[in-house]
């Protein structure tokens, strides 16, 4: 076999195959071979059926399985042993027409390569980056020690309805003369929290209501141009609720008052575990030491943004193949179509930079992850979920198993490995390039990060 590379501008390589008999000659008498061992034809034992007739059967079949698995395997073998940076897959070359291969050999196969452009991207301490340290200051721990107060309270039965209380009742609906209607919607024990009705004069209607009270509304009126909050509470179909008027009547049964839980030794020991903290102090400490963990984390995701927009502009624009990436992304999704290709290339564009530059500065720095740092990603992703909720103290048998579940999920494991890659890229860098630290709050920082 002849295989010749041309690739002339360094970007748009044209890879030739010139494939003869020999090549494949052997592997096809092996398949037919294989196919007469194993060919159940009428009149002829197992394994006893004539060659002649097996190539007929089989023979244009297994020619052109033997070519297609020959060639595949000889790109491969080439663009590793050259190491040619390609990008996406070879594509058969437009300026060749089809092989008959019916046709006495040799053949030749062209095929089309992208290749990555050429660039070297090198970071050092005379390269310097913002760096946002997120400061942990009073009001931040004020609101977390709130907000734990709220996850861990209750609530309380009361007699008479104040604020954001929760209502329970049971609904009937009205006739036109303000009586029960014979055969109308009737909702036992139906859970209503009047603060969250629209309108006005609606919700003014439950004010000060205590348990026994009927109240007289309209849940179309409370809840207009909203079937699906009149739906919920009718419990009726979303059509039925856009054509209901009807008044109804609303006994309340109970009223529940949401109590925060206090800020006290069992607050401390359902958040942290028993006599772990002792003190408000202890316990404000704890949470400072909590947040600066889980704010390094977002200062941290910011610095790699910012280190991926000093690479760019560092390494500048990037001459791609153009046409021909076109040309393997429409492979790649056909059924979107060329429209989605023209206005989505830009972007991936940007991304394939950032892919390309990403894998210099892993390769230059030996960042290397495998199947520890990808389950340490994913218990640290449980940590964050279960953190918040305000439960932070899971045993850690409890996380490890609910990291496992994770991970046994393939869509959540291509995520967890990348962010397995983000986090050790980043902090490789950290001591690689001039940190540039700044405080900041964390309401500022969220603004920077939303752009406002």
């Amino acid at each position: 076999m002849k295989i010749s590379f041309e690739n002339p501008d360094k970007i748009n390589g044209l890879l030739t195959l010139t494939v003869e008999e020999a090549d494949y000659k052997d592997n096809v008498e092996k398949t037919l071979k294989d196919y007469r061992k194993k060919a159940n034809f009428p009149g002829f034992r197992p394994g006893m059926v004539p060659m002649g007739l097996i190539k007929k059967q089989f023979g244009a079949s297994a020619k052109m399985d033997a070519i297609n698995k020959l060639v595949g395997e000889q790109i491969n073998q080439y663009i590793q042993e050259h190491h040619i940076q390609m990008l996406g897959e070879p594509l058969p070359s437009q300026t060749q027409a089809p092989q008959d291969l019916e046709k006495p050999a040799p053949y030749t196969f062209a095929f089309d390569i992208a290749v990555a452009p050429e660039f070297k991207i090198e970071l050092g301490k005379e390269d310097k980056v913002d760096y946002y340290k997120i400061t942990v200051d009073d009001k931040l721990i004020d609101d977390q020690i709130d907000m734990l107060s709220s996850r861990n309270g209750s609530y309380e039965n009361v007699e008479t309805y104040e604020g954001n209380d929760l209502m329970k009742g049971d609904l009937h609906e009205l006739d036109e003369n303000g009586n029960t209607k014979e055969g109308g919607i009737v909702v036992e024990g139906a859970s209503m929290m009047p603060s969250y009705i629209k309108v006005e004069d609606q919700k003014k209607l439950f004010e000060g209501a205590k348990v026994g009270d009927v109240i007289t509304f309209n849940p179309k009126k409370a809840y207009p141009d909203n079937e699906v909050e009149v739906s919920n509470l009718l419990k009726i179909s979303k059509d039925e609720a856009a054509d209901m008027t009807s008044d109804f009547s609303y006994q309340v049964t109970s009223i529940s008052h949401f109590q925060k839980a206090a800020v006290d030794q069992k607050l401390f020991d359902s958040i942290y575990g028993k006599d772990t903290v002792k003190t408000e102090e202890e316990f404000r400490k704890k949470i400072a030491e909590d947040l600066e963990r889980q704010l390094t984390g977002d200062s941290d995701y910011k610095l790699l943004l910012d280190i991926r927009k000093y690479c760019e502009d560092k390494v500048g624009k990037l001459t791609y193949p153009d046409e021909l990436l076109k040309r393997v992304m429409l492979v790649n999704n056909k059924d979107r179509g060329q429209e989605f290709i023209d206005k989505n290339y830009a972007q991936s564009v940007k991304e394939l930079t950032w892919h390309l530059i990403k894998e210099q500065l892993l390769t230059a720095h030996n960042v290397k992850i495998d199947e520890n740092d990808v389950k340490t990603t994913a218990k640290e992703a449980a940590r964050a979920q279960f953190a918040q909720y305000g439960m932070t103290n899971i045993p850690e048998e409890y996380i490890d198993n609910y990291a496992d579940e994770m991970l046994k999920k393939r869509e959540n494991v291509d995520g967890l490995v990348d962010r397995a890659v983000d986090r050790k890229l980043t902090l490789a860098l950290k001591d690689v390039i001039t940190l540039n630290e700044k405080e900041i709050s964390l309401d500022e920082f969220n603004k920077m990060l939303s752009g406002k």
